[in-house]
């Protein structure tokens, strides 16, 4: 059952649903969650400056603050009139989703990172708390997830390899986290769907927004069998910067990310920017040379230290503890020849393909005494190696190839 996280007419802690009034974890208060609720709508994600004006401060006295018009908070006052998170529970519960703040049983402990990853120079931060739409619980589903991400653009290649990544992964039991866009981000949650596995999409607008719309049957499929998760409130429009604040969440509630076909100027790059800041793996997968929508993953192997992705367990071992689920580099299956000795090789290397040669003329090619050629002829046929005829020796015909 879906856990909702209504507000309850008495007492401090938060109850869930109708159905299941089991208290939340943590015993947040509804005044909490009315908070953090209304500070979703008034402070633009990742907004640099409220961090640092509401450094330290507890969601409580942030909204007490903005709502007594506090002097230096006028930055925020714009949005505050319109502002009503009781409305925006409202919306969330009649469009089956639920907000989830810390302490909550669903809170995912990754995104903790952001208090630190990247607040000098990007939209970084702690969300106030995720709109999540979906019947799976996001804490579970994130313990092991990774971010697939990339152009939407994208060459059929790259769509190819994000669906049959997405599916192998899921197949390991792995969450496929992306941003429910066209191209890549849409191939790796079909992948993950056509396992019957688990894929989140971390959107940059409000849970209820179908964004794009011609995804709005794939979200609602996600939705149904995963789960969609915004930091904005519902019926949030998304926007540019939107999409790159999202991007942080993206990399940070997942144990690494893989870009498949990116510009070197792209979202997906940023993504991996964020990844790095969080200290999640990044890995990328490798495209033609000539493929403008390759620039990128292969700038962030160059330059970037990121892995190099070609299969599944690439990326399993990426993501695992240091020291486990490693992988062997490939190697061609050994055939009788690797195992000759040089006198060998080289009086099988001086015989004929087609006109059998006598004995001598074999030594003078490979460069040997006779009766070491006569030796070394002897053991070859044993192996079925080479033939010998009535006028010498040759290799043995090629078999035909079979009809199909």
């Amino acid at each position: 059952m879906t856990p909702t996280y209504a507000l309850t007419t008495e007492g401090s802690g938060s109850g869930r649903g109708t159905d299941d009034c089991e208290s939340v974890a943590g015993g947040n208060g509804d005044e909490e969650r009315l908070a953090r609720a209304g500070l979703s709508r008034v402070v633009e994600p990742g907004d640099l400056a409220a961090l640092k004006t509401f450094d330290g401060l507890p969601p409580l006295e942030i909204w007490d603050r903005l709502q007594h018009n506090a002097p230096g908070l006028e930055r925020w006052s714009t949005r505050l009139a319109t502002a009503d998170p009781h409305r925006d529970l409202e919306r969330a519960a009649a469009a089956g989703a639920r907000f989830v703040i810390p302490g909550d049983d669903e809170w995912p402990a990754e995104v903790e990172v952001l208090e630190e990853a990247g607040q000098l120079t990007r939209r970084a931060g702690v969300p106030f708390g995720l709109w999540v739409r979906g019947r799976a619980n996001l804490r579970d589903a994130v313990t092991r997830a990774v971010a697939i991400v990339g152009a939407r653009a994208c060459s059929s290649y790259g769509e190819h390899v994000s669906a049959e990544l997405s599916s192998g992964l899921s197949d390991n039991g792995l969450t496929i986290v992306s941003g429910g866009a066209y191209g890549i981000d849409a191939a790796a949650h079909r992948g993950a769907l056509a396992a019957a596995g688990v894929t989140i999409a971390v959107l940059a607008c409000g849970v209820d927004v179908s964004y794009p719309k011609r995804n709005s049957a794939l979200l609602s499929r996600i939705a149904e069998d995963g789960l969609v998760v915004a930091e904005l409130p519902p019926s949030c429009a998304p926007t540019k910067l939107r999409f790159l604040a999202r991007n942080r969440l993206i990399a940070a509630i997942t144990q690494g990310t893989v870009v498949i076909e990116a510009a070197v100027r792209s979202g997906a790059l940023n993504t991996a920017g964020w990844a790095e800041q969080c200290g999640r793996p990044v890995l990328a997968v490798p495209g033609p040379i000539t493929s403008r929508m390759s620039a990128g993953s292969h700038l962030l192997v160059r330059e970037r230290n990121a892995v190099l992705a070609t299969n599944v367990a690439d990326i399993i071992e990426a993501i695992s503890p240091f020291g486990t689920n490693l992988t062997q580099p490939p190697r061609a299956a050994p055939t009788l020849t690797d195992t000759l000795d040089p006198d060998l090789q080289r009086t099988l290397d001086a015989v004929p393909v087609h006109n059998p040669a006598p004995a001598d003329r074999i030594a003078g090619t490979a460069g040997l005494d006779l009766p070491t050629t006569q030796q070394c002829l002897q053991t070859l046929a044993t192996l079925t190696l080479i033939t010998q005829t009535p006028t010498g020796w040759r290799l043995p015909p090629t078999p035909p190839p079979r009809s199909p």
